[in-house]
């Protein structure tokens, strides 16, 4: 399919910003969801990518999700004329708050109970052992049909 040169840049930017694409499998869309461009040429370009091996494609009810692959990282870097330094968004590490020195204990967290009645859980209150299982006399009964059918 003919993509202009234009819309071809604006999706080749948009992938390589932020590493995936997300694209609704509507071919009669007049323009893709974030982007500026017919969402049919977001879908054929990037079914001609991942034909190339430079963008992997799933797809799951009625959108298409493609993720970009190194090869692709590079093929786009070269098309866009950027630099080494910028990568994707899904390559750039995120950076993890600084945890507090004190660790678990106490601090501005949720309130927890007091555990001091863990020893008294599972005590009996008259000291004895519990009697485990049925009594002896106890005799189910199943009346049903097939083969829990009485005997006859």
């Amino acid at each position: 399919m003919l993509i202009t040169k234009k819309n071809r840049r604006i999706i080749y930017e948009n992938l390589f910003k932020e590493g995936v694409l997300v694209a609704k499998k509507d071919y009669n869309a007049p323009k893709h969801d974030d982007l500026d461009v017919p969402n049919l040429e977001v879908v054929k370009a990037m079914q001609s990518l991942t034909s190339k091996g430079y963008v992997k494609t799933q797809f799951s009810w009625q959108y298409y999700y493609y993720t970009l692959t190194n090869e692709g990282l590079e093929h786009l870097r070269e098309w866009l004329h950027l630099p080494a330094e910028i990568v994707p968004a899904t390559h750039k590490k995120a950076a993890r708050p600084a945890r507090p020195a004190g660790g678990r204990g106490g601090g501005d967290g949720a309130y927890r109970a007091p555990r001091g009645d863990r020893d008294e859980y599972r005590r009996r209150d008259d000291g004895g052992e519990k009697d485990t299982g049925a009594p002896g006399g106890y005799r189910p009964s199943y009346s049903g049909v097939g083969r829990g059918a009485p005997r006859e």
